[in-house]
């Protein structure tokens, strides 16, 4: 969201210089389109994983800044709460043994941020959601010590004008008020990268926002929030909420969602950015003293910081990412679908699918989204999120009949995604050895209707039959998730239930 923004005050004049100034941005970035500015294709992905701090206990500790100093890595940074960390992956060329490569890389770094937190009592822990969680853990004196955060949170605050209202109704109810946008800093997520030309990114992003809710599926890991079972994959509505510029009255307007999937298919990166400037207001309306078009005028590459900066306050599940790497342009998708954890060879598995599945989707000389209504797209995301690997999905039919039926989610992945995934993973040269161990995590999950979700629900529900409170359940089953998550076999391979205790003498 950009590591130089600084607390401050904004007058009437700023916005309206930001909004004038966000219009030319735009122009230059139709200039850069129409003069085919960008970089040539790379194969290039990168990855971002979001990561919380936990004690012995199962307990979240607000610790970041003392970690992250220990750890002494840029690879490191700071979330939104001070129990939140994210790590960076360098971009990687999609080929080969790639995948395994990644899986080592993660691991070293993981390892090694986990024996600095253990220098001050703490562990880090990659999951959706960290179960253990209490109201009292997210509020304002929670959030990092980070300008940019605390200007973010005034902002939408200040926007809102009222206490943002959580109600989200799953297996049970949570009903609760915030005074800041902290509970947004329960999503732990990971954030997938793809580089892709202009000419490719419209089928690029379809094919991802056509995929979001088997994503969803095969890897919902946030079934718990302050103490409720909710949702399967309950990060999406808590974001939402917990971010709401509008008041309940604008809700029934119909206005927009800064946390928002989209409401159609678009044929270019520019549908989108020009969206995010007609729909939104500014929420940081911070102005750099570059004319992107005068730049343009002397032939040099302009930063449109306020077209990025923008971009980074309104939280689409497939975001277009404008960024300049050796003095040339390039656009990105960022997939921003997937929960944290649980392992790493999840963590990759969940990577390699879809970066398999999408090349496959967006080179279909029939295309998935020519078929299937958005409406379809986002009620799929939905049904995913709230059941997970048991979820059932509209989808189009295969062979000349058209129109669409539903279907099974873990069937669809299983007998017609999976495929579509291999050959994609083909078509970026990725060796059969990574191909067939990463997807086959990914099928043994459809086989078994594992996930972290079905996991953390099955453990906590064991230790409850077990005769322990729920607090204690949630806790113990977080203990077990950690000490799983370090033991590194993926979750579908996990036992349900806590250890049996060992008898003493």
């Amino acid at each position: 969201m950009g590591e130089k923004v600084a607390a401050g005050q904004f007058d009437l004049s700023d916005r309206q210089r930001y909004r004038e100034k966000l219009q030319r941005c735009l122009t230059g970035l139709e200039r850069l389109l129409a003069e085919k500015r960008f970089d040539r294709p790379k194969n290039l992905m990168g990855l971002e994983i979001e990561l919380n701090l936990v004690g012995a206990d199962g307990m979240p500790k607000m610790l970041n800044a003392q970690v992250l100093e220990r750890i002494a890595s840029r690879d490191f940074q700071t979330e939104l709460a001070m129990f939140n960390l994210e790590v960076n992956i360098a971009p990687h060329r999609l080929g080969g043994r790639v995948f395994d490569r990644l899986a080592e890389e993660i691991r070293t770094s993981l390892a090694y941020a986990d024996r600095k937190a253990g220098e001050v009592d703490a562990g880090i822990a990659m999951i959706g959601i960290l179960p253990t969680l209490d109201r009292d853990d997210l509020v304002s004196s929670n959030l990092s010590a980070v300008d940019r955060y605390a200007l973010l949170n005034e902002q939408i605050v200040a926007a809102r004008g009222e206490d943002f209202t959580l109600d989200i109704e799953g297996v049970e109810r949570l009903t609760c008020t915030s005074k800041s946008i902290a509970p947004e800093a329960a999503c732990t997520s990971v954030q997938l990268h793809l580089q892709v030309t202009p000419d490719r990114f419209a089928d690029v992003w379809n094919a991802a926002q056509a995929v979001t809710a088997a994503q969803i599926a095969l890897g919902a890991n946030a079934p718990f929030l302050f103490g409720r079972e909710l949702w399967r994959e309950s990060r999406p509505p808590l974001f939402q909420q917990s971010t709401d510029t509008r008041p309940p009255e604008l809700q029934a307007q119909g206005v927009r969602p800064r946390t928002w999937f989209g409401e159609r298919w678009v044929t270019s990166a520019h549908d989108l950015f020009e969206e995010n400037r007609r729909y939104f207001p500014a929420l940081l309306p911070i102005c750099d003293d570059e004319d992107p078009l005068d730049v343009l005028d002397a032939g040099g590459v302009p930063s449109l910081s306020e077209l990025v900066l923008h971009n980074g306050t309104v939280y689409r599940w497939n975001r277009p990412v404008y960024d300049i790497a050796d003095g040339v342009p390039h656009l990105r998708v960022e997939n921003r679908v997937l929960p944290a954890g649980p392992t790493v060879t999840d963590v990759i598995a969940n990577a390699a699918f879809y970066y398999g599945v999408v090349r496959a989707l967006a080179e279909e000389p029939r295309p998935v989204w020519t078929r299937l209504p958005f409406e379809a797209a986002a009620a799929n995301f939905e049904a995913a999120c709230r059941h997970g690997i048991d979820a059932r999905f509209e989808w189009p039919r295969r062979g000349r009949l058209g129109g669409t039926t539903e279907v099974d989610a873990a069937v669809l992945v299983r007998d017609e995604l999976l495929p579509l995934a291999e050959a994609g993973l083909d078509a970026w040269g990725v060796e059969p050895a990574d191909r067939d161990f990463y997807l086959g995590v990914i099928e043994e999950r459809c086989r078994r209707r594992v996930n972290g979700a079905s996991w953390q629900a099955a453990t906590f529900h064991r230790a409850l039959e077990a005769g322990m409170s729920r607090e204690a359940a949630l806790a113990a089953t977080t203990r077990r998730y950690v000490e799983l998550m370090r033991e590194g076999d993926p979750v579908h391979l996990w036992p349900v239930g806590l250890p049996e205790p060992v008898p003493l003498g």
